[in-house]
């Protein structure tokens, strides 16, 4: 039931609600709420306390005020020397706030007294008694109530004043508490108490487990404390200044410090403490310690941010590498996939090609285009499979393998990683490291890598893989299965001088301590030194004899005080002394039996002048020049051909029972192998046996067979370039290797007239000089 309305000033209480029959003091500090104190002291002494909804707010507005609370009465009120007012207030009942009347001093309001409801008489009792004994529990897990608390409790009658009690005692939030005042019925309060009690003594029962458990934790580690400082003591006293102890210690804190799976750290910390029993001068002290200090500094998780960016990966292998540019789109396309994929899973990378020609560079630009770390191992040379696998721990001295070593010297777990040289893996009986190479390099199992040293799985999925090789024909077949060959062919002239003005020369420059402006060398000389000093397909050989001129121009600035050294065409010689090689260049004049083929070797391109005659014998076919079997056979074939062909070419047709035949091709100590010179040595043939002379001009490559067809060949840009580089104007080419053209620098191409032919007759069509300038 509601009595009747009354007005009094309101007291908006922070963080604190009073509950009725609760006695306490307050402090009061805020304006509004000395001028409600001091009203009601004028008055009947009664004030209504309500709690704010947010503790923050200083003025709070009737918005932020809850309707329900307690009407209390001003017992005392003492006015402290900071000008806060202490009063103690007794709660009489509960309240409702009706409305707020306006006064510019302090907040007073109408409210309501709200009469409390009770339920049957003998469920009230029972709800009391079962309050009594939840709260009896609740005090035994607390530790803020004491026993007193509940003696006091125990003693109240009055059920609506037990609950207000036991509530004012319970360790709630204020919304909680709230919730309880606004709950008229006593039956009802009661049913909700203790049910919150119920829930408070689970919390305070789990708080007293996790308690005791730290408890116990805390206590161990204070005994093994204890008996630490107590060993360290023992060892000092017997002049073991440390001991193991404090090295422990550091290992202990490291391993927890480092970043290493939890099932590694189980690993790493068993062995830590077998470690701590081993005595120190024990054999096995050292190879335990040796494992520890592998598993702490290896990378688990630790790994750099990629930046796969297709325009800055293009413009550092730009930046850093000259030509190329299959290589380089291939390599994009590789990191194009990656980006888009999001995984390293894939092709591994193979680079194939001769010493020189810049395979390692490629892949620390890779690495650098990436933002990844860079790691290089050497296998050259490795034929044993714990180089790859690391070596057991059984003994002093036991290592992992490469691959692990790798991985410690990188630091991440998502290097770039080069396995130089893999073509040079061997086996014996110590095992075969390149079949201990395929779980490293096949996606599918790399995350599992097992390292006989190391024993637990490593993880090598996120590593991208790239390995190099001179030659793929000694790499075994299930390897080179789990790879993607891109070859690198070499250089050309053109490439090799850009090569050299842009990158050699600079870095040569700044290592022998010059300066741009104390050496020059002429462009000419470059190709001199590129045609007469070195012969490579890449450019170690090239830097080499660029260095050694930096040197003379050093030693010629500080012996005769010049400040700049000038290298010519002509100079060169005086330097480097006469050029170690030479290269062919085309006839001076329309030879006779004297055809000019172009050919393909590792270091690049170059021409060769096939020479046939015929004299008076027996039909003897005589070949000279150390010819390989390939060469050997494509002679035969024309030769073949040419008598099948006689009455066509204007050749008695039984010449082969009149003339012994004699094929030569100059520089005889050289080998000289290969699938092209076909229809250069028929031409040559029909040349020498019809006395028509063969255009000086004119260079040519291609395969023969038995029916004069024209077969295409290989290296048409690097054959393309000893020709221009030789003076030849007009090159006849198979007609199948039109497709090649576009590959040949613009510079080359445009002073060259290609002649695309299927049949051989096509070839002397354009190669032999018109019949009537034919000479005997």
């Amino acid at each position: 039931m509601v009595k009747e309305n009354i007005q009094v000033p309101l007291l908006p209480l922070r963080g604190l609600l009073v509950f009725p029959s609760m006695v306490l003091h307050l402090d009061v500090g805020r304006d509004k709420s000395i001028a409600a104190l001091e009203k009601a002291m004028m008055d009947n002494q009664l004030i209504f306390l309500a709690t704010q909804k947010k503790v923050s707010l200083d003025e709070p507005e009737p918005s932020d005020i809850y309707n329900v609370g307690t009407l209390a009465k001003v017992k005392q009120m003492l006015k402290l020397p900071n000008g806060t007012m202490r009063v103690l207030v007794e709660g009489l009942s509960r309240g409702e706030i009706l409305r707020y009347t306006e006064s510019e001093d302090e907040f007073l309001v109408e409210i309501s007294n709200l009469e409390e409801a009770h339920g049957e008489q003998h469920e009230e009792e029972a709800l009391m008694r079962s309050l009594l004994e939840q709260f009896k529990q609740y005090i035994k897990l607390s530790r803020k109530l004491t026993d007193e608390t509940y003696a006091t409790v125990s003693d109240i009658e009055e059920s609506g004043r037990l609950a207000d009690i036991v509530a004012s005692h319970l360790t709630l939030k204020i919304k909680d508490k709230q919730q309880i005042l606004e709950i008229i019925n006593v039956t009802d309060r009661m049913k909700h108490l203790i049910k919150i009690i119920s829930n408070e003594k689970k919390v305070l029962d789990l708080e007293k487990k996790i308690g005791q458990r730290v408890k116990n934790s805390m206590e161990k580690t204070q005994k093994e404390y204890y008996l630490r400082e107590q060993l360290k003591a023992i060892q000092k006293e017997l002049g073991d200044k440390d001991g193991k102890t404090s090295e422990v210690d550091q290992l202990r804190e490291k391993i927890e410090k480092s970043n290493m799976p939890e099932h590694i750290m189980e690993v790493a910390l068993k062995e830590l403490g077998r470690y701590e029993k081993v005595p120190q001068s024990s054999a096995e002290s050292s190879v335990i310690r040796n494992y520890l200090d592998w598993l702490i500094l290896l990378p688990w998780t630790e790994k750099t941010q990629d930046t796969i960016e297709i325009k800055h990966a293009e413009k550092v292998l730009n930046h850093d590498h000259y030509g190329l540019e299959k290589v380089k789109e291939r390599i994009l396309e590789y990191l194009a996939v990656q980006k888009l994929t999001n995984t390293i899973k894939g092709p591994i990378l193979c680079l194939v090609g001769p010493p020189g020609v810049g395979k390692t560079s490629l892949a620390k630009s890779i690495s650098k285009a990436i933002n990844r770390n860079f790691v290089r191992i050497s296998l050259g040379g490795v034929r044993d499979e714990a180089e790859i696998r690391g070596h057991r721990r059984t003994y002093i001295g036991a290592m992992p393998g490469r691959i692990i070593q790798g991985m410690k010297k990188a630091g991440t777990i998502n290097p770039v990683f080069l396995l130089d040289e893999i073509d040079k893996m061997s086996n014996d009986f110590r095992g075969d490291p390149s079949s201990a190479m395929l779980e490293v390099l096949d996606p599918e199992q790399n995350s599992t890598f097992s390292d006989h040293f190391i024993e637990e799985n490593y993880d090598l999925s996120n590593v991208l893989f790239i390995a190099t090789a001179n030659n793929v024909n000694s790499i075994p077949g299930p390897l080179l299965d789990r790879m993607e060959l891109i070859s690198i062919a070499g250089y050309t002239e053109v490439e090799k001088l850009h090569i050299a003005k842009q990158h050699l020369l600079p870095k040569q420059l700044k290592e022998n301590g010059l300066k741009k402006a104390n050496l020059q060398i002429r462009e000419n000389a470059i190709l001199k030194l590129i045609r007469r000093y070195t012969r490579e397909a890449g450019v170690r050989s090239l830097e080499r004899e660029l260095a050694k001129l930096c040197r003379k121009a050093a030693k010629i600035i500080i012996s005769n005080e010049k400040e700049k050294v000038i290298v010519t065409e002509k100079s060169l010689e005086e330097l480097l002394g006469k050029p170690i090689f030479r290269y062919g260049l085309m006839e001076q004049e329309n030879q006779v039996g004297t055809a000019t083929g172009l050919a393909y070797t590792s270091a690049g391109g170059d021409i060769l002048s096939i020479e046939v005659t015929h004299y008076p014998g027996k039909g003897k076919l005589t070949l000279t020049g150390k010819l390989g079997g390939v060469m050997q056979e494509s002679a035969q074939a024309a030769f073949s051909y040419v008598r099948s062909r006689t009455k066509e070419f204007n050749i008695e047709t039984n010449f082969y029972e009149k003339y012994d035949i004699h094929i030569h091709v100059p520089a005889g100590a050289t080998p000289k192998d290969g699938p092209s010179a076909g229809i250069t040595i028929a031409t040559a043939l029909v040349s020498s046996l019809t006395g028509r002379a063969i255009k000086k001009e004119v260079g040519m490559t291609g395969e023969i067979t038995l029916r004069g067809r024209v077969l295409p060949i290989g290296g048409l840009k690097e054959k393309s370039l000893s020709a221009h580089r030789a003076g030849l104007t007009t090159l006849i080419i198979p007609e199948e290797n039109e497709k090649d053209i576009e590959n040949i620098p613009e510079s080359v191409r445009s002073d060259l007239t290609f002649i695309k032919v299927n049949h051989l007759d096509q070839v002397l069509e354009h190669a032999l000089v018109e019949e009537k300038n034919e000479s005997n």
